[in-house]
């Protein structure tokens, strides 16, 4: 049995993952400022503590109460296009958290450091997008993660600090936050149908993403310390199968029962117009993952979501840069 911690748990992809490590015996500590997490999230049988990776001295004690075989590190400000709108916040939680783990990491022997990047680290024109590809980031949080990846690799160069690190993509399910109005656009658009409100599309709905169900990916990310042929290497993880924003409307609007549900295409936004994955490294060394298609693991979603009801939208106050903001954001700052 090994003690774990994993950061950001009470997010949906950290509380998914700390499940399965709990349910495999393990022993799981979450950390989470419940900034866009809820604690109701957190597996029963984990150890709850509220706090920031930010906060160095809550960090240096934990570990050294703790002392944890893995980190489990899934905290971040995930939110792609208002990264270049907020990126003092976005590399202090994104950067320089994760250095402050990193430090602690070392400083206590942790075995290993299991780390979700983000397939944002490729930038445009690379499809389907391969480990084996020079990153190209075109925004502030895909600069983020490929700079704690490449700080990984120097840590365990100069420490030995075995690391793996996932590149998921587009995750959704059971526990998302479908308040945030920033990233997560399943929970966007569920959370608009429930509330009343028409779909927002940017752009003409063209560009295409892989929806990855979250029960999909998070036990490799759970098993990775232990997976033979994973530690210190790089993996893509999600679905193989991309579609268009247009189609994901349509399947949710089936899926929630409003399939005339009304569509209001905004402005378009500067962003990756296609991005999916190869997924062959990955299938090589933790086997082949279930794939959930979109209908059902949107169906699964749609059922929590109805239990749960819609949640009021949450809005981003501190916009550093104003300038190009997409006007539909900017509003909601302005109305927050």
């Amino acid at each position: 049995m090994a003690h774990c911690l994993v950061t950001g748990g009470a997010g949906f992809v950290g509380a998914h993952v700390a499940q399965t490590l709990a349910d495999g015996g393990h022993s799981v500590v979450v950390l989470d400022d419940l900034s866009g997490g809820f604690v109701e999230n957190v597996p029963s049988e984990a150890k709850f503590v509220q706090g920031s990776i930010l906060d160095n001295t809550l960090i240096s004690g934990l570990f050294a109460t703790e002392k944890f075989d893995y980190v489990y590190h899934l905290a971040a400000y995930a939110a792609e296009g208002l990264s270049h709108f907020i990126k003092r916040f976005n590399y202090a939680n994104n950067v320089l958290g994760s250095v402050t783990l990193i430090n602690a990491a070392v400083n206590n022997e942790v075995e290993c450091f299991v780390f979700t990047s983000s397939i944002a680290v490729y930038g445009a024109g690379q499809v389907p997008m391969s480990e084996s590809m020079r990153p190209e980031p075109e925004d502030s949080y895909g600069i983020a993660k490929f700079t704690v990846e490449q700080e990984l690799e120097a840590s365990k160069n100069m420490f030995d600090l075995d690391y793996v690190i996932f590149r998921p993509h587009n995750v959704y399910g059971e526990l998302q936050n479908i308040g945030d109005r920033y990233r997560n656009v399943l929970g966007i658009f569920m959370n608009q149908i429930l509330s009343g409100e028409p779909l927002s599309i940017f752009g003409d709905g063209e560009q295409t993403r892989a929806f990855s169900y979250i029960d999909d990916i998070a036990p490799a990310i759970a098993n990775a310390p232990t997976t033979s042929g994973a530690r210190c290497e790089i993996f893509n993880v999600g679905a193989d199968a991309p579609y268009t924003v247009n189609h994901l409307a349509d399947t949710v609007r089936v899926a929630m029962g409003v399939p005339e549900h009304p569509i209001r295409h905004l402005a378009a936004r500067n962003e990756v117009l296609h991005a999916f994955s190869d997924h062959s490294k990955a299938q090589d060394v933790f086997g082949q993952q279930s794939a959930t298609s979109l209908e059902d693991g949107v169906g699964r979603m749609v059922k929590w979501v109805r239990e749960h009801g819609p949640q009021p939208p949450s809005t981003f106050s501190s916009i550093e840069i104003q300038r190009n903001l997409p006007p539909f954001w900017s509003m909601a700052a302005s109305n927050g």
